[in-house]
C-alpha cells in the first residue's frame, strides 16, 4: 500500500470514528448526564483509527515509542479538561476552549524535550490526576441538563464539525516522528468537538461537568498504551480491552452507589 493511500485511509477513518463518536457523546450528555458521556468521550477512537493505520505502515519499535508519547500526553489531556472546566464556570466558549487548547500545544512542545520512558510517563500521570481529579471534583453534576429545542442540522453538523478538526489536526500532525504521532494521537478532538456543541447550548458549567467526570475515565485511556509498547496488532487489541474495561469497571461503580 502506498503511503499516499495509507494517508488518506487514516484520515478518513479518522473522521468516521471520530464524528460518529462525537454526536454519540453530545446526545448521551444531553439525554443521559455527562457521567455517561464522559466514559464514551474517553475510548481512544480517533487515536485507535489512528494506531491501526500506524501499525500498517510501521514497525513494533515505531508503535512503541508512539505509545509512550500517548501516555504522557494524556497528562496533557487531563490539564486541558482541568483548564476548561475552571474556565468555562464564568467565561464564554471561546475564551475557555481556545486557553485549554493553547496549554495544552504548551505542554505537547514540552514533552518533546524530556525522553519519557514508561516509567517516567506512568508518574507524570499519577501525580497530574492526583491534581487535576481533586480540582475538578466540585465541577461534577449527575443529572441531564435543562432540556432545549434540536435543529433537524444538528446532528450533521456535529459530524462535520469533528471530521473537520480531525482532518486539520491529521494533516498538521502527520509525519513528525514516532513520539510526535502519539502525542498528536490522542489530541482532544472528541473533547474539543463536543465542547464546541455543548458550551453554547447547554451552558459553561453543564458542559465542564463532563470534562470533570471525563478525569477517571481518562485513566484507562493510559493504562492502555501502557500495553502497546509490549507488541503491534494484539497489544492495540489489549489495550482497547484495558481501556473498555476501565470505562464498565467506572459504569458498574456508578450503578452500585448515589450519584455525586
Amino acid at each position: 500500500m502506498s503511503p499516499e493511500l495509507l494517508f488518506w485511509s487514516e484520515l478518513i477513518l479518522k473522521m468516521v470514528m471520530t464524528a460518529a463518536v462525537v454526536v454519540i457523546v453530545s446526545i448521551t450528555v444531553e439525554r443521559s448526564g455527562p457521567f455517561l458521556g464522559s466514559l464514551i468521550a474517553a475510548l481512544p477512537t480517533a487515536a485507535g483509527a489512528a494506531y491501526v493505520i500506524l501499525a500498517i505502515e510501521h514497525p513494533p519499535q515505531f508503535i512503541a515509542a508512539s505509545a509512550i508519547g500517548s501516555v504522557a500526553s494524556t497528562a496533557g489531556v487531563a490539564i486541558f479538561a482541568a483548564i476548561y472546566a475552571m474556565l468555562a464556570q464564568r467565561h464564554g466558549l471561546v475564551a475557555s476552549l481556545g486557553i485549554a487548547l493553547a496549554i495544552w500545544f504548551l505542554i505537547a512542545a514540552a514533552l518533546r524535550l524530556v525522553a519519557w520512558t514508561p516509567l517516567t510517563s506512568v508518574i507524570l500521570n499519577v501525580v497530574v490526576f492526583a491534581v487535576t481529579i481533586a480540582l475538578c471534583w466540585r465541577y461534577r453534576t449527575a443529572g441531564p441538563p435543562r432540556k432545549f429545542v434540536r435543529s433537524a442540522l444538528d446532528i450533521p453538523f456535529r459530524a462535520f464539525a469533528s471530521a473537520l478538526v480531525v482532518a486539520i489536526v491529521t494533516t498538521v500532525s502527520y509525519s513528525i516522528g514516532s513520539f510526535a504521532s502519539g502525542v498528536f494521537a490522542v489530541f482532544p478532538i472528541v473533547l474539543c468537538c463536543s465542547i464546541v456543541i455543548l458550551h453554547p447550548r447547554v451552558g459553561g458549567p453543564a458542559s465542564a461537568s463532563m470534562l470533570a467526570h471525563a478525569q477517571i475515565a481518562l485513566i484507562g485511556l493510559w493504562l492502555g498504551f501502557l500495553a502497546v509498547p509490549l507488541g503491534s496488532w494484539w497489544a492495540l487489541t489489549i489495550g482497547l480491552a484495558v481501556c473498555m474495561a476501565w470505562s464498565g469497571v467506572l459504569w458498574i461503580v456508578r450503578r452500585r452507589r448515589p450519584a455525586s
